[in-house]
């Protein structure tokens, strides 16, 4: 619990309308308290860390200057909430953030009424604001509309879309540029060399590519000078037409070791404060992003056709050492998956390799080019798909719950699902060597700790790996599911497939099991709803078999955020869940494993 008694001002604000009644003079004094409740708050919890901090002056001026929630305030993205979360009657459960049943991540609507517009993936809050600015002309509601955009959003193909549309129609809205620089690396491309980082610097050119868009431009101010944010606020406050403020702040401000590694506080584990981030040691088994990191490099080394490409993850996704050791073939294309996934198909047009290593969650941002772009025209991109399925703290915004649904249903499309670290960098392998599209799809974080070897082997495309012959039911395991499958399997004496393909599926063995099996159970950590199961279901129907199958996956709902046990739990996924639904649909399966014992 915090000593809430550290912090006087910050103390007596349960709403906005708290702070609304605070002198100009004394915000300042709130902003300081803000950030050290903010920080000592995440190091106690974890969480995204750097953004927010760069955003209490800019927080604290919006609510005080507006009427929130009556004037509609729009996050992009949300890794900025935090301070807006504490000042609106969240503060005393900041330290709940990303946890089971606690605060979500993210803006949400169904939380707080302050939360306008749910949000979780970048450059939505222009287009948001604009369609509430519209319909509420439209019913006559006086109200005030506030994007505030930053953290690298501004990069992405969406935020121009929305000011190309809000400066024709006129609508009366406030775009509140946050220029940090950065998403979670340093922001790339030619807007972010446009627009400066100094408030200083010559705006000439940012300006008038605002204007030319039909927006009144102010700026760009410092972002963390309380009278100048309240002055240029109130300032616009009432200045009809569409109005663009562009203010400078600093990823990290306030606490030094996130303003000097501002990709390291991006987000972060609960840490000591005083020490700052404390960087692991020892050796620790691979994450799968780690896997995929060295299967690039040895490519990359084997093949100069590859080229690694990525929409602003740069970290996450593991491409640190590939821009490093092959800068001309590494493209970070900023927050910009539609353009990352058809330059990968313009690539392939000329004989490239492109590597296309994307969120999983980010991937549904680009499906238009993965169907029309790639598939259509069979292309050779590789689909490097990572946090596949269960994610976990962050929650319904970054699930990978859907990439087997819908990608399962494009023509020409490999899909891949690795079971261990090793499986995993023979399929990257795999998909590369092949004549066409082809989609690996891995989870967050570590697998069982398979032993990994560093030849680029590949696997014949389609066959299943044959794990356990048993009797009864045929367990039909798809990626990181098989460990927990293994378990049931060799419990109820259960015969096991790593089906190890999702398409094309290896029918073959699927009909040969249909004939000596009383059914069939499918796992996977995808939507039940047109997942890998639905697939297996198929190819029964197709062949005129009748065997009961129970398809065991995600529900039919959003995921919550929470540790991934604890969602895997919740949907029965772990091992107790599955046991007691296979044994619910099977009970004859558990007498026959005691038969035999």
């Amino acid at each position: 619990m915090i000593d809430l008694s550290r912090y006087p001002h910050l103390s007596t604000i349960d709403s906005p309308a708290d702070l609304r009644r605070l002198p100009d003079e004394e915000l300042p004094v709130l902003a300081d308290e803000l950030r050290g409740y903010l920080i000592e708050a995440v190091a106690s919890s974890g969480g995204h860390f750097g953004a927010g901090l760069g955003v209490v002056e800019l927080t604290v001026a919006l609510h005080h200057v507006f009427d929130t929630p009556h004037d509609r305030l729009v996050w992009d993205v949300g890794h900025q909430c935090y301070p807006h979360k504490i000042l609106t009657g969240r503060r005393d459960r900041i330290t709940t953030i990303k946890k089971k049943d606690g605060l979500a991540p993210f803006p949400r609507r169904e939380e707080s009424e302050y939360d306008t517009f749910g949000v979780g993936h970048s450059s939505t809050s222009i287009s948001a604001a604009l369609g509430m600015a519209i319909a509420a002309q439209r019913k006559g509601d006086q109200r005030k509309f506030i994007a505030v955009i930053g953290d690298g959003a501004m990069t992405a193909g969406m935020a121009f879309e929305a000011l190309n549309h809000g400066g024709n129609v006129g609508a009366n809205m406030l775009v509140v540029f946050n220029d940090n620089g950065m998403s979670i690396s340093e922001n790339v491309g030619a807007l972010a060399r446009m627009t400066g980082r100094a408030p200083s610097a010559d705006v000439s050119v940012p300006s008038t590519v605002f204007e030319d868009l039909g927006f009144h431009y102010t700026g760009p101010i410092d972002g963390h000078d309380m009278a100048q944010l309240l002055k240029a606020l109130r300032t616009l406050k009432d200045v009809p037409g569409p109005q663009l403020l562009h203010v400078i702040t600093t990823k990290g401000k306030g606490y030094a070791p996130a303003e000097q590694a501002q990709i390291e506080y991006h987000a972060v584990s609960p840490f000591d404060p005083n020490a700052g981030v404390v960087k692991k040691t020892g050796a620790s088994k691979p994450t799968y992003s780690d896997v995929f990191s060295d299967w690039l490099c040895d490519m990359a080394a084997d093949d100069p056709q590859l080229f690694g490409i990525t929409p602003a993850m740069r970290e996450g996704s593991g491409l640190v050492r590939f821009s490093k050791e092959y800068p001309d073939r590494y493209f970070d294309v900023a927050i910009a998956e539609q353009h990352a996934v058809t330059l990968a198909a313009g690539m392939a047009c000329e004989g490239g390799k492109p590597v296309v290593a994307i969120y999983s969650t980010f991937l549904q941002r680009a499906y238009d080019q993965a169907v029309h772009d790639v598939a259509l025209q069979n292309l050779d991109v590789t689909f490097a798909i990572d946090r596949a399925g269960v994610v976990g703290p962050d929650g319904a915004t970054h699930a990978g719950s859907f990439d087997l649904t819908f990608l399962r249903c494009l023509p020409n499309m490999v899909i891949m699902a690795p079971a261990d670290e090793n499986e995993c960098r023979v399929m990257l392998t795999t998909g590369f060597r092949h004549n066409g599209p082809a989609a690996i799809r891995y989870p967050r974080g570590g697998g069982p700790g398979a032993v990994i070897n560093k030849n680029l082997e590949t696997m014949p495309i389609g066959k299943a790996d044959m794990r356990r012959r048993g009797r009864g039911i045929a367990i039909l395991s798809f990626g990181a599911m098989l460990a927990p499958a293994a378990e049931v399997a060799a419990e109820l004496d259960a015969t096991l497939v790593n089906m190890r393909f999702v398409k094309p599926l290896d029918e073959a063995l699927i009909l040969e099991l249909a004939k000596d099996h009383d059914g069939f159970v499918t796992i996977e950590d995808n939507a039940v709803a047109g997942g890998a199961g639905s697939a297996v279901a198929e190819c029964l129907a197709a062949h005129g078999v009748t065997l009961p199958i129970l398809h065991l996956g995600l529900p039919d709902v959003y995921l919550e955020h929470g540790t991934r046990e604890e969602v895997l739990s919740e949907a029965g996924l772990d091992l107790p869940g599955i046991r007691q639904a296979i044994l619910t649909r099977f009970p004859k399966a558990g007498s026959l494993s005691q038969a035999s014992a």
